[in-house]
């Protein structure tokens, strides 16, 4: 399989089997002390004179489509058009206008404690928060119906609280439940996991394991294959552990807090999974990525391209928003990047808007936006989200 290798600003797209491995703990062995990393690229105003220093391939352009909003964190589009936005920070749900045209003034049609995920599917909406799954139908004029709560009692937050959910081609709501810590045993196996809430009354379950925090997950549109794209461990230096592309299965292990990329023994976690006298023949159980990218670029939402407005070779590619490090000196993510699929394969990592990091000569690096959620609207264009500035932005195809 090939795999891209652009670089730019910390990008790298590399194949699992392609990272070196590291020094191994003995059975039972306490952690080898881990680096810790921390560094942020200063905030900066996203001026009209940042922005139009963004990098895009050729034949598209990025505009500011709403600004002034707040924690903007997760986008979905309805299929006539309406934007809404999820914020945390805020507790509520926003509707915008028409995700093809202009946005309009925005209207709060949700509080709601702890809001973050959020799905549309025909006129169904599906909402999470921490604790809560709920579904609602939507009206014509884009407000929501009486909610009606699917689930109350998952998993407590942790380090990773920050839900996201989908509906699956099975008609079963997928739900990614994040890991309460950086790398630890978890005694609850419904964290740290993707589970499946049937719709028709069925008991929940976990559908695949082993996963820290993969917020953004999707079906390809053709295969029909669950992907997702999961976050590496911290504190452990810069160039360790990649963030993970899996291809992602019903009662598949991926490795974590034990295991990263090509199933290699994490060394910095104490301790033994259970039922195993090592963590080597633990790993080798557990499914590897079918890909990595760079360590500690922070993968957010992340969408399927179904549209029609771009060229032909950009439909059914993903899209992955990467939010950016905290942790990675140089810094990574602060982008949004092309998962390119063959036959219903992905193929690679490539660069599509670069140059919300930026680096000035004797100042180090800066940033103009932590970005967020990613959605495509029924016209065929991509929206994304920056929590930090409150903006959402418009990018469209507009060449040849």
């Amino acid at each position: 399989m090939r795999f891209s290798t652009t670089s730019s600003l910390a990008i790298s797209a590399i194949l699992a089997a392609g990272i070196p491995a590291l020094a191994q703990n003995s059975p039972g062995s306490g952690p080898v002390s881990a680096e810790n990393v921390l560094y942020e690229p200063t905030a900066l105003e996203p001026t009209p004179e940042r922005i139009d220093t963004l990098t895009l391939p050729e034949g598209f352009e990025i505009e500011v489509f709403a600004e002034g909003l707040g924690n903007t964190r997760m986008l979905a589009v309805s299929e006539g058009g309406n934007v809404y936005v999820t914020r945390r920070d805020e507790g509520d749900l926003l509707l915008l206008g028409d995700g093809d045209g202009e946005a309009g003034e925005p209207r709060t049609v949700l509080e709601q404690p702890d809001l973050h995920g959020i799905h549309i599917a025909g006129d169904r909406m599906f909402l999470a928060t921490i604790k809560q799954v709920m579904t609602a139908d939507l009206a014509d004029d884009g407000t929501l119906g009486e909610l009606e709560v699917l689930a109350d009692d998952i998993p407590d937050a942790g380090q990773h609280p920050n839900r996201t959910l989908a509906l699956g081609p099975d008609g079963a709501l997928y739900l990614s439940v994040g890991s309460t810590c950086n790398a630890c045993d978890e005694p609850d196996d419904e964290h740290a996991a993707i589970l499946r809430i049937p719709l028709d009354g069925g008991d929940r379950s976990i559908f695949a394991e082993g996963l820290r925090n993969t917020i953004g997950f999707g079906w390809h549109p053709q295969t029909g294959e669950m992907w997702g794209v999961d976050h590496g461990s911290d504190s452990r230096g810069t160039e360790s552990p990649p963030e993970e592309l899996n291809r992602i299965t019903e009662g598949t292990h991926y490795g974590w807090p034990w295991c990263y990329a090509d199933r290699q023994v994490d060394q910095f976690i104490a301790g033994l999974p259970e039922g195993f006298d090592s963590k080597d023949a633990f790993c080798e159980t557990t499914e590897a990525p079918v890909a990595t990218y760079t360590p500690h670029a922070a993968p957010l939402q992340m969408a399927f391209y179904t549209g029609d407005s771009f060229p032909e070779d950009y439909r059914d590619d993903a899209f992955q928003v990467m939010r950016g490090s905290w942790n990675a000196n140089p810094p990574a993510g602060y982008e949004v990047v092309r998962i390119t699929f063959e036959n219903g394969e992905p193929a690679g990592f490539e660069p599509f808007v670069t140059g919300f990091l930026t680096e000035d000569e004797g100042e180090g690096h800066g940033q103009i936006a932590r970005l967020a959620g990613l959605a495509v609207t029924p016209g065929g264009a991509i929206l994304i989200a920056d929590d930090q500035n409150g903006m959402i932005y418009r990018i469209r195809h507009t060449g040849e």
